[in-house]
């Protein structure tokens, strides 16, 4: 029977945001070297991706308790991110806030209170042709 085998489950949650990628330890011209336009503040209508492992309850048939998942990833990440300057976001202090970067730092901030089930993927989609995937610090 496979019935015990784990499952991935991923949610998809959209924010918006400004930052400047900037590294503070360069100069005005090295960053502007380094990142091009992107030195200069600017936005993006971000979709973070967050997938969670799990073996589904045979009770409910569920890997992953949705609404629990929601309201962390809401809490602890979405509320956090949305409208604000990447750079002023508390959790996101001394990040230079590349899709790299930002994937890294919501793994940190989300594996730690994870409801229900095992953080296996962190996404980060800043644009069409940018898309950011991060499996954890043992992957």
């Amino acid at each position: 029977m496979i019935e015990n085998r784990e499952v991935d489950v991923t949610r998809v949650y959209h924010f918006s945001a400004a930052h400047q990628l900037a590294n503070p330890a360069r100069p005005a011209a090295e960053n502007a070297a380094l990142y091009g336009a992107c030195h200069r503040a600017h936005g993006h209508n971000y979709y973070l991706e967050v997938t969670v492992a799990g073996a589904p309850d045979p009770r409910t048939g569920m890997a992953v308790d949705l609404e629990a998942l929601d309201g962390h990833v809401r809490r602890t990440v979405i509320d956090q991110v949305d409208h604000a300057k990447l750079e002023d976001v508390p959790a996101l202090a001394g990040v230079i806030t590349t899709g790299e970067s930002l994937a890294r730092a919501f793994w940190r901030t989300l594996a730690p209170g994870l409801p229900t089930g095992r953080l296996s993927r962190i996404t980060v989609v800043e644009t069409a042709k940018n898309r950011f995937e991060y499996r954890g610090e043992d992957a």
